[in-house]
């Protein structure tokens, strides 16, 4: 199969403080900032066989003033440890209670920025 059938993925999300922004998806993700151009920051994974996308940080001058139209979702095995994680590292919740489906539930959250993540069972 070639690269056209199936790409690799990047994850780019628009930020105003790329520095502050990349030290908490850095801690939140674990990867280290690979490459800082002034206006672009790229995290990617330390083994080259981890196929997770990479994240790019593009510095732009507008404010996010809307929900966003696609955010990540983050699976880990302890949500409300998770939640509690992110907060420390400057995430705010956008929910205080979990949002469910049946027995499935998940929380909704913001980076420093203001980009919507959720943070689910995995």
């Amino acid at each position: 199969m070639s690269d056209l059938e199936h790409p690799g993925m990047v994850v780019v999300l628009d930020v105003n403080d790329i520095g502050r922004t990349a030290a908490f998806w850095s801690a939140v993700l674990g990867f280290p900032v690979r490459r800082e151009i002034t206006q672009f920051t790229v995290l990617r994974p330390d083994d080259p066989a981890d196929t997770r996308p990479h994240l790019i940080l593009q510095k732009v001058p507008e404010a996010k003033v809307v929900k966003n139209r696609s955010h990540l979702d983050l699976h880990v095995p302890d949500v409300d440890a998770a939640r509690d994680r992110y907060l420390a590292l400057g995430a705010r919740l956008l929910q205080e209670s979990k949002n469910c489906i049946g027995d499935y539930c998940w929380y909704l959250m913001s980076d420093p920025e203001g980009n919507e993540f959720c943070v689910a069972p995995g």
